[in-house]
């Protein structure tokens, strides 16, 4: 039976340019969100541990990919009241609900990064017209 969209009554369908799965596809295939709820898998962590944990993300995109997160039931923002303040980020049960499909393409790309490599050098090549390596 396929899902009904409370806020519509129309069936759920990514595919469908008004229905609201599309957007939540978008966010939870960024990149950014990937690696975030794939760290948080491993448990409760603060800002900090989560910048230093993704290398290359930038403040701005970890503070939106979060704000995102949390907006979206995926994961909770706990304050402590401290100086400096404390703050820690842990999934939902919604959040771990993407553990398998996130885990997942996150092995998948790391065990097919050779082929994949292999096959943009060559496709490179070939707009060059030029032999591959």
């Amino acid at each position: 039976m396929k899902t009904v969209v409370e806020s519509s009554g129309l069936p759920a369908d990514a595919y469908s340019a008004k229905c609201p799965t599309r957007q939540v596809l978008d966010h939870i295939a960024g990149k950014w969100t990937i690696l975030v709820v794939d760290a948080l898998l491993e448990g409760t962590l603060r800002y900090t541990d989560l910048s230093r944990r993704i290398e290359g993300v930038s403040q701005k995109m970890l503070t939106q990919t979060l704000r995102g997160l949390e907006a979206d039931g995926f994961l909770t923002r706990t304050v402590y009241p401290s100086i400096p303040p404390k703050v820690e980020y842990d999934l939902t049960d919604l959040g771990r609900s993407l553990a398998e499909p996130i885990t997942a393409l996150r092995r998948w790309t790391e065990t097919h990064i050779n082929e994949i490599e292999r096959a943009r050098a060559h496709a490179t090549a070939a707009a060059r017209n030029t032999p591959a390596p």
